[in-house]
């Protein structure tokens, strides 16, 4: 059965396009598109992608508003139901905001828009979308973020550290963030966020290609599964 990934788009979102390319490059198949107002995603979902950007212009807190809307709600049971969800940057935002992954992510530590590919450390590759990394590995992804220093409070970084939930750390000081960490998943390994964008790093053409992995593990481990 073909590979049915599904990208949803908000008012503000920038990089929906570039995650739809990363899913038919890797995939083959393209990307269906959902709009933030629909109800209901498509049937047979097999991967969701809530992309970066600036999702209703990043009011209230960035993410906040695209957490409460009436796609999310369909997002979350499907979540439920064990379907992937990858969200990167403001999507990485909208998954802390819907409860769908701990923390929050605040503004950066120096208060400046950060945009620069950065070295990235592989902590934990038994999951679905990490699972083309070695452990330790150091990969180079881009980030574009004014609001990725991740936040959460002293017992909630010691359970995610102790239950191998943290994705990926930075190598360098980025942002912030405790831990310096930049990528999340939640408790069944199903559901990632990361500020770092995967997407613009899919081929050498666009200046490195180490986030390729992240999108052939998903689609491989889903189409084999």
């Amino acid at each position: 059965m073909a590979f049915r990934g599904a990208v949803i788009t908000f008012p503000g979102s920038n990089c929906d396009r570039d995650m739809a390319v990363a899913l038919e490059k890797v995939s083959g198949e393209k990307a269906l598109r959902v709009w933030h107002g629909d109800a209901d995603l498509p049937d047979r979902l097999d991967f969701i992608a809530i992309p970066g950007g600036f999702s209703y212009g990043d009011y209230l807190r960035c993410g906040a508003i695209a957490s409460r809307s009436p796609v999310m709600r369909a997002v979350i049971e499907a979540a439920g139901r064990g379907i992937p969800v990858l969200g990167v940057c403001n999507g990485f935002q909208v998954l802390t905001e819907s409860g769908l992954l701990p923390g929050a992510l605040m503004r950066n530590a120096q208060l400046t828009f950060t945009c620069r590919t950065v070295p990235l450390t592989v902590e934990n590759n038994q999951s679905l979308f990490t699972a083309g990394y070695d452990a330790g590995q150091t990969i180079a992804i881009p980030v574009a973020h004014h609001d990725g220093n991740f936040f959460a409070d002293d017992e909630t970084l010691n359970r995610i550290e102790g239950e191998g939930r943290v994705a990926f750390r930075y190598a360098d000081e980025v942002n912030g963030s405790q831990r310096s960490i930049a990528g999340v998943l939640n408790e069944t390994g199903t559901v990632l966020g990361m500020m770092p964008h995967p997407e613009r790093a899919i081929e050498p053409e666009l200046g490195g290609s180490d986030g390729r992995a992240l999108f052939e593990s998903a689609v491989h481990g889903l189409v084999t599964a």
